[in-house]
């Protein structure tokens, strides 16, 4: 079970879900107005983490890669949008409660308790707890007890214009997009050989012997020859031929070596989201007939 003294280990880490799915990354932890406990965290979802939405960590788990909520991813993604303002009222609970179907309380029974807020470091306060690890001296309730002023509305000092922690100035704050990019698998490539046959064609240069009949004349150099057998006879005379035929033989020879690389490819892509910015207008009247 997580406590006000892990607050450390739950603030800016990973939320996971019963699965093991990545949600997010969590940005703020809730805390019960009545028994002091963390209730809620906001986990950043979205592209670039830009959504923020509540989920239940009464019965969250510590791990070593971060948080282990016993939700879904799937349900996180379509919880109730709600600004995370520093606290919420008592129907932005109930309509909490009723979404994860859970009870109403860590073992109060109650509906309409209000959640405090934890930013960086833990707190025993049911307050927000800043990044100095004091309570925001806008808020003084502890468990149990809600102010009704200005400050128990979660608003830092300075940054009103009504309640004891005011000074003569108003601070005009606005969002800004933040656009980061992040490396992630987008596709494989293989490289792979195999075996495929066609038919090649060659000239071959072939020779053969034939037979040709010559004649010559009774000379005094064959006359012996010619007349050392009958003068009159049957006889044969036997020679051979020879004829060149193709001769195929295959072999395998190594032609070229092939690898793959990679290269880097620059294109530019328009990321639009909608952002919030305070305006100030003057409203009184003037003594010289000016607004």
């Amino acid at each position: 079970m997580i406590g006000t003294e892990t607050l450390s280990r739950v603030i800016g880490h990973d939320v996971y879900d019963e699965s093991g799915d990545k949600i997010g990354s969590a940005s703020e932890v809730y805390l019960d107005d009545d028994t002091g406990q963390p209730e809620w965290v906001t986990v950043r979802t979205g592209l670039f983490g830009t959504k923020e939405s509540f989920v239940p960590i009464r019965d969250a788990d510590l791990t070593d890669d971060g948080v282990r909520v016993h939700v879904a991813k799937d349900q996180v993604k379509d919880a109730p949008k709600i600004d995370a303002e520093g606290h919420l009222s008592p129907e932005e609970e109930r309509e909490l409660y009723r979404y994860y179907g859970m009870d109403s309380g860590a073992g109060t029974g109650r509906t309409e308790t209000t959640v405090g807020r934890s930013d960086m470091t833990e707190t025993a306060t049911t307050g927000r707890a800043g990044t100095g690890g004091m309570t925001d001296p806008g808020r003084t309730e502890t468990a149990g007890r809600r102010d009704t002023d200005a400050g128990a509305q979660g608003r830092p000092a300075g940054r009103d214009t009504s309640g004891p922690t005011t000074d003569d100035a108003m601070t005009r704050s606005e969002e800004r997009l933040a656009v980061d990019t992040r490396a992630e698998e987008a596709g494989r490539a293989r490289l792979r050989k195999y075996v495929v046959t066609e038919n090649v064609t060659e000239t071959v240069p072939v020779s053969r012997e034939e037979a040709r009949l010559e004649r010559e004349p009774i000379t005094d150099a064959n006359v012996d020859d010619a007349m050392s057998g009958p003068a009159i006879s049957e006889a044969e005379h036997e020679v051979t031929l020879h004829a060149e035929r193709p001769v195929v033989e295959k072999e395998a020879v190594p032609v070229e070596r092939v690898r793959l690389d990679k290269e880097t490819v620059t294109d530019e892509e328009q990321v639009s989201d909608t952002v919030r910015k305070e305006q100030v207008d003057v409203d009184g009247d003037d003594p010289g007939g000016r607004r």
